[in-house]
C-alpha cells in the first residue's frame, strides 16, 4: 500500500542517475533531510559545488514517511541529556533544536514550499492519571531548558481531545506539523536552483580514500570528492562499516483515515500534533482533508501494510472508540536509523568522512539541525559543538542490537500497560 505522502505529492521528472566520473566539493550520501539539509545549508553559505546520491528517490526513507511533526528536542529525554551533558551544554543542544523549528519556518516562506503546514503547536498528552508527571516534565524545561510547555488540565484537554483515556496535558505552542515529503521536496528543489547536483538511483557502493579527497563509486559513475557526508539513515549498507555499525535499522508504522469531514471533531477538535507520556507512545494529528494520520509502535521487522493497518487501528480504537467503523485508507512502515545513546550522530570520522544519522523517533529538527552543523563546519564558519562527541558512533551490535532494543520496547510497552491499568479510564 502507498503511503498517504506518496499518494499526495507531484513528482515531476525526478533527477536523473549519475553517469560517469565527475568532481564536486563536496559528496553527500543520502537524499533525505538530513543530506538535503546539508547541501543547502552549503548553497545558503556559498559553497554550491555539491553532489548528492540518493539510491532510490528523494525522501524514500524515513524524512518523507514519518509523522510530520516538528518540534524541539531528541529521542533522548530532556533529563537524560541533562544527566549526560550537564545544564550549559544540554541545553546547548536542545536549544539547536529550537533554533531548526524556526529555520524550518523561515524556509517554508524563503523558498515556497507548499508543504500542509500548520503552525498549531504539540500537545503532549497524559496516558496516566498522575498529574506529578507533567509537573515533573514542566518545571526540567522551564529550569533547565528555558522553555514554558504550557497546561493543559483535564476539562480543557477533553474538549479538544474527545476521549476518556488522557489526564490534562501539556502544550508546546513553538511546533507545528506538516506533509514532510512535500517539505523534503522543496528543499531538494532550493538546492537544485543554488546549483547543487542531486543523483537519484545512484547508490553508494564503494568509498574509497584517494590522494587528500575520496571516490564514491555509483553502479554507473563515480564523485570525486573533497569531502563526503554519510547521510544514509537506516539504508546505508557495505559502504561505510564505521557509521553502518552504529546505528540500528528500526521499522516504524504510520497509518491515515479515510476523510472524516465534520466527523473529525467527535474525536479530535485541535488543529494541533498530539503524543502522549507512555514509552510506547502514540502520536497523530489531524490533516487538512479531515484524515486522521497515526502512527505509532516499533519494531526489527517490517510489516506488511495490512498488518500495520490492523495493529495501528487496534491502537486507534484504544483512544476514539467512536471511530470503530471508520475506513484507513493508508498503511506504511518503513526502517528509521537509531542509535543505542538515543541521539543523533553529528560529526567527523578521524579519516575525514563526516556523518550525520541516528535520528530515528525525533527526526525533523534534529536532521535540520545536522544539515546547519555539518554546513558550517565545511564551510569553515565554525565546528560541530564538541557536546556531540559524548553521542559518537557507539558500536550497535547489528543483530543483537536489534534483539535488544525489541526486548527493551515489549518491556516498557508492558510497564506502561500495567502502569495505566492501576487506574482505568471512567466511562464516558
Amino acid at each position: 500500500m502507498q503511503s498517504y505522502y506518496e499518494a499526495t505529492v507531484a513528482r515531476l521528472a525526478g533527477y536523473a542517475p549519475l553517469s560517469g566520473r565527475r568532481s564536486a566539493q563536496v559528496c553527500i550520501v543520502g537524499g533525505g533531510l538530513a543530506g538535503l539539509s546539508t547541501a543547502l545549508g552549503l548553497a545558503e553559505r556559498g559553497v554550491a559545488d555539491v553532489a548528492v546520491l540518493e539510491a532510490r528517490e528523494v525522501g524514500f526513507g524515513a524524512s518523507g514517511r514519518n509523522g510530520g511533526f516538528v518540534f524541539g528536542g531528541y529521542s533522548l529525554d530532556c533529563a537524560d541529556l541533562l544527566k549526560t551533558l550537564g545544564a550549559p551544554r544540554a541545553r546547548e543542544l536542545y536549544a539547536l533544536t529550537t533554533d531548526a523549528v524556526d529555520l524550518m519556518r523561515q524556509r517554508i516562506q524563503r523558498y515556497a514550499i507548499d508543504c500542509d503546514t500548520t503552525d498549531a503547536g504539540v500537545i503532549l498528552a497524559n496516558w496516566f492519571d498522575e498529574p506529578a508527571r507533567l509537573d515533573a516534565q514542566r518545571r526540567l524545561m522551564r529550569d533547565s531548558f528555558g522553555v514554558d510547555w504550557e497546561p493543559v488540565a483535564a476539562a480543557q484537554l477533553a474538549s479538544q481531545l474527545k476521549t476518556n483515556r488522557y489526564h490534562g496535558g501539556l502544550f508546546e505552542r513553538n511546533a507545528f506539523h506538516f506533509h514532510p515529503l512535500k517539505y523534503v521536496l522543496g528543499v531538494a528543489a532550493a538546492a537544485t536552483a543554488s546549483g547543487v547536483q542531486i543523483y537519484e538511483h545512484s547508490p553508494a557502493v564503494r568509498l574509497q580514500r584517494e590522494g587528500a579527497g575520496f571516490v564514491v563509486h555509483t553502479p554507473h559513475g563515480a564523485i570525486d570528492a573533497q569531502h563526503v557526508v554519510m547521510a544514509g539513515g537506516g539504508y546505508a549498507r557495505n559502504v561505510y562499516a564505521k557509521v553502518e555499525r552504529a546505528v540500528l535499522p528500526i521499522a516504524t508504522y504510520v497509518m491515515a483515515t479515510e476523510p472524516l469531514g465534520t466527523r473529525l471533531h467527535d474525536a479530535i477538535d485541535t488543529r494541533a500534533a498530539i503524543y502522549d507520556t507512555r514509552f510506547a507512545f502514540d502520536y497523530y494529528r489531524p490533516l487538512p482533508d479531515t484524515r486522521i494520520l497515526w502512527g505509532g509502535r516499533i519494531s526489527v521487522r517490517d510489516r506488511a501494510p495490512e498488518v500495520i493497518a490492523r495493529l495501528l487501528r487496534r491502537d486507534l480504537l484504544k483512544v476514539y472508540p467512536q471511530l470503530h467503523d471508520v475506513r484507513i485508507d493508508y498503511a506504511w512502515g518503513g526502517l528509521m536509523s537509531y542509535a543505542r545513546h538515543k541521539m543523533p550522530q553529528i560529526g567527523r570520522s578521524e579519516d575525514g568522512v563526516w556523518y550525520a544519522v541516528g535520528f530515528g523517533g525525533h527526526g525533523m529538527a534534529p536532521t535540520t539541525v545536522s544539515g546547519e552543523l555539518l554546513a558550517a563546519a565545511i564551510a569553515g564558519e565554525r565546528p560541530v559543538p564538541d557536546a556531540f562527541a559524548a553521542f559518537g558512533l557507539t558500536p550497535a551490535y547489528g543483530a543483537l542490537g536489534l534483539a535488544a532494543a525489541q526486548l527493551t520496547y515489549t518491556t516498557m510497552q508492558t510497564r506502561d500497560a500495567l502502569a495505566g491499568r492501576r487506574r482505568s479510564p471512567k466511562p464516558v
